[in-house]
């Protein structure tokens, strides 16, 4: 895969009520000045996994995503796509249910569902499923973004940056619902490392407003903080999600793999985290998430 745009080991934590506040001031913590230019495509992939509303912590916030649409016009690319490819149903309905088509039309952006073509093929080199057809965007793509809540998940364990990524792409068109025809769920955390190596993520943002514990990535608990949490690096971004949620990256099998296969950087000692202590916002997110305040290192 290209390289990603910008190689950093920074995790911003934004904290506000408002979560449109809470992107921007994570957002500022990062070293953004160069990351956009008057060429690129970027591409927000947003999780629109099923019909469930945003504030189950199913799929993402529509003014967040619009306040991610705001920040990237205002730096003037070429070309601004919100893409979305749903697990769980037709993406068109989530798209209208929860008001995401008024949003990019007000906007004025280009909205590409990843559940049908045109399609290109990708050899991702997985044990189970070793190559997927998906949507000819990614040819295009000059900056890929990730944008989607935090989750407990049944399956991956944990569903942030990584996962959004690796299950948004390959299209429901060719997999089926919920994309289990071909393979994908026989081996998933192979499918997400394979898919993360061969697609770029230039910026994560994982809202926890809410995130979900429990059963993911429909069933479980809405828990409502003020925090979002953004990296240009994924690995390290998953890898502060995950301390969040009480894990450490060894937990997580994909996310241990992208670590030791050096997609990113997972060790804690090396990642700077912006804006919070992370003690402080492990303590505070686990005393939301299960009612009581602990921290790994603690």
């Amino acid at each position: 895969m290209r390289k990603r745009r910008i190689e950093s080991p920074i995790v911003a934590i934004g904290k506000n009520v408002d979560e449109s506040a809470s992107i921007r001031q994570a957002l500022g913590y990062l070293p953004i000045a160069n990351f956009v230019n008057n060429e690129d495509c970027v591409v927000i992939t947003a999780n629109m996994v099923n019909n469930n509303p945003p504030e189950k912590a199913v799929v993402v916030g529509p003014q967040s995503l619009r306040e991610i649409i705001k920040f990237f016009k205002e730096r003037n690319p070429k070309r601004i796509v919100v893409a979305a490819g749903s697990g769980g149903t037709d993406t068109k309905t989530v798209l209208t249910n929860y008001g995401y088509d008024k949003v990019i039309e007000e906007e004025k952006v280009e909205f590409i569902d990843l559940n049908v073509g045109p399609f290109t093929n990708i050899v991702i080199g997985g044990k189970v499923v070793k190559e997927t057809k998906i949507n000819k965007l990614i040819d295009e793509a000059t900056i890929i973004v990730s944008f989607t809540q935090l989750k407990i998940h049944e399956e991956a364990t944990m569903s942030a940056a990584l996962k959004n990524i690796a299950l948004s792409w390959p299209p429901a068109q060719v997999h089926g619902y919920p994309k289990k025809n071909l393979g994908i769920h026989e081996d998933l955390h192979d499918f997400i490392v394979a898919m993360v190596k061969n697609i770029p993520i230039d910026l994560s943002i994982v809202s926890l407003n809410p995130a979900m514990v429990g059963t993911g990535p429909s069933k479980g608990a809405a828990k409502r903080s003020d925090m979002v949490i953004a990296s240009f690096d994924p690995v390290a971004c998953d890898t502060i999600c995950a301390r969040l949620l009480g894990f450490k990256p060894q937990a997580i099998n994909y996310l241990y793999r992208c670590i030791t296969d050096g997609v990113g950087e997972g060790n804690i000692q090396n990642i700077d985290v912006k804006g919070a202590k992370l003690i402080d916002i492990e303590k505070e997110f686990s005393q939301i998430a299960y009612g009581q305040s602990f921290a790994i290192d603690e």
